[in-house]
């Protein structure tokens, strides 16, 4: 064990260089007057779809003579940033006048594609000196009289940057539509293609030339909306909580009551309530591997969200330190497969499971297994479109080696220290041979009814910050709020944790002793209502259009809601076992 903790530490490490490293380009960002300041176009792509992005050089650009791709980490490739060098010269405290970048010829084809291009919103990224800059390629004039419109491609950009001492502090891009070439029609089109450069001194420190890109989330009126939100939150929670708790530690109380005086009660007294299925409420489930492996599952997910929460709020994830959070999100979960396989492994062996090494491999498909599917999908559509959102081979083949060189592993190891725990399941009671059969119940008090009833709450405690984060991943927001987002994560599992306890008790209570996936269903369902505000929010709230851009919004917020359902499920699931052993041993079985 020592050694694969020292494994683990080394990885750790690793990690860490690479989210401080992702994005870097290894200089110290100080110059000299005249010095080449690195310029890097990384892709442009229509406005309203931001997964559908192509290489910049795809439209035609005016290029370098020899342009070189960036060596890039893991995370910026996943995050689909295909850096190569831009044709631009914006030398540190050069200005600039309307210096020609090159003279173009464009064909018809060409003039299509950026009339096509124009049409759709392009906009372009590029990095300078590891700053973010954007632009849009031209514009489209729309004739309201007669209903057509003059499509115009920009052929002049002007930098606006400014410096402290030896360090560039901020860009920024303007194009003016006085300066641009009609695109209408399909004929051939010559353009001069030029830029100009204006340096400007300002006293903001180096330190603090990324808050920019921060203060969009942090304006005063986000603020308030965001503790708005979280006070919404708390007063709605601690009133139903508050209210449930009420009625049910004083039905507990009585119940506590009744069944202390048994004994004076009749002999020929049924019992009634929860009581009376003492023999049968910690009868194993159906499906004990798939159950184990949900557990097992959802706990490492539970873990990989805390660990993602620790990194955002330490400050790892500042506005585009391109790819630190995917670089993350795909070195914590392979750090974290051991929990995943000790959890499932020894619950899997506390319900008297025979086949232990079957049920680790089907915790190690649960998730990654779907995920997968979606991912091989979603690539070749990208590769279909000869989008930058399609991996490289060689950045599958890292991950492939990352799963099976580090996941798998942890995964097996954890599950032999599973295997070795020899912990028993604590059940207070003992279970009958044959199980009593569940009185018929109304219909509200099945499954998919109480399933709707214990996501609803949850998910009010989080739709208003369900917005911000999604108009921030699916869209060019920025997000930078992580404290309030963790507190409104920790809302979250409580509220889950309480409503998943009361429906299992009120199940108890009217003799349906098959609560454990129950539990895991009721627990999880708030991902459920995730997803049909994913459906809400790509209607109402976003213009993304195209089959791409749908197939991934949907394949991977399908995939993240799906992460929901798992880990939601395994803290209802753990609440209500607490609970549920906690009242059976405050009365006497027999």
């Amino acid at each position: 064990m020592a050694r694969v903790e020292t494994a683990c530490a080394v990885l750790a490490v690793a990690l860490l260089a690479c989210l401080l490293g992702a994005g870097a380009d290894g200089s110290d960002h100080r110059y000299k007057e005249g010095d080449r300041v690195p310029l890097y176009a990384n892709k442009v792509g229509p406005f309203h779809n931001p997964s559908e992005t192509y290489r910049y050089y795809d439209l035609p650009f005016c290029a370098p003579d020899h342009p070189k791709d960036k060596k890039e980490a893991l995370g910026e490739v996943l995050n689909g940033d295909r850096l190569v060098d831009a044709p631009y010269e914006l030398n540190f405290n050069e200005d600039k006048n309307s210096k020609t970048l090159c003279q173009k010829k464009l064909s018809k084809e060409q003039v299509a594609k950026l009339r096509d291009a124009v049409a759709k919103d392009y906009y372009f990224q590029m990095y300078y000196d590891d700053l973010p800059l954007w632009g849009f390629l031209g514009k489209l004039e729309k004739d309201k009289e007669q209903g057509g419109g003059k499509y115009l491609l920009f052929k002049h950009i002007h930098f606006d940057i400014m410096y402290n001492n030896d360090r560039v502090i901020e860009i920024n891009v303007q194009t003016d539509p006085n300066v641009a070439v009609d695109i209408t029609e399909d004929k051939e089109v010559q353009v001069d293609f030029s830029y100009s450069v204006t340096w400007k001194k300002t006293d903001i420190p180096f330190e603090k030339r990324m808050e920019k890109y921060s203060k969009s989330s942090s304006m005063p009126q986000h603020l308030e909306i965001h503790w708005f939100s979280i006070i919404n939150s708390c007063v709605t929670v601690l009133l139903l909580t508050g209210f449930l708790a009420t009625i049910l530690m004083r039905v507990l109380k009585n119940d506590f009551i009744k069944y202390s005086h048994e004994d004076e009660s009749l002999e020929d007294q049924e019992e009634t309530g929860w009581k009376y299925i003492h023999g049968d409420v910690f009868r194993f489930p159906e499906q004990k591997s798939l159950f184990a492996a949900i557990i097992g599952s959802g706990s490492q997910l539970l873990a990989l969200a805390i660990f993602i929460f620790l990194l955002a709020i330490v400050g790892v994830f500042y506005p585009y330190n391109r790819g630190a959070l995917f670089t993350a999100l795909v070195v914590i979960y392979a750090l974290t497969s051991g929990i995943a396989g000790y959890t499932a492994t020894s619950f899997y062996l506390q319900l008297e499971g025979t086949n232990w090494v079957r049920n680790l491999i089907l915790t190690g498909c649960l998730f990654c297994g779907p995920l997968f599917l979606t991912f091989s999908f979603l690539n070749t559509v990208a590769i279909a479109y000869s989008a930058t959102a399609a991996l490289p081979f060689g950045t599958i083949i890292v991950i492939i080696l990352i799963w099976a060189l580090v996941t798998s592993p942890l995964l097996v190891l954890g599950g032999i220290a599973g295997k070795n725990s020899n912990t028993e399941f604590q059940a207070p009671c003992r279970t009958t041979k044959y199980p009593r059969e569940i009185p018929q119940l109304p219909w509200y008090r099945s499954t998919i009814p109480q399933m709707a009833m214990a996501g609803f709450l949850p998910f009010s405690a989080i739709y208003i910050e369900l917005y911000y984060i999604f108009a921030s991943i699916w869209g060019h927001k920025i997000y930078t709020i992580y404290s309030i987002l963790f507190i409104v994560f920790i809302i979250l599992i409580i509220v889950t944790a309480f409503v998943t306890v009361a429906l299992t008790y009120f199940q108890l209570a009217v003799e349906d002793h098959k609560w454990w996936w129950r539990s895991v269903l009721c627990g999880g369902s708030t991902g459920i209502f995730i997803f049909f505000y994913c459906i809400y929010y790509y209607h109402a709230r976003s213009d993304m259009s195209g089959f791409m851009q749908t197939s991934f919004f949907f394949g991977y917020m399908t995939c993240v809601c799906y992460g929901f359902f798992l880990m939601l499920g395994t803290v209802g699931f753990r609440a209500s076992l607490v609970f549920v052993r906690h009242i059976y041993r405050s009365i006497k079985c027999e």
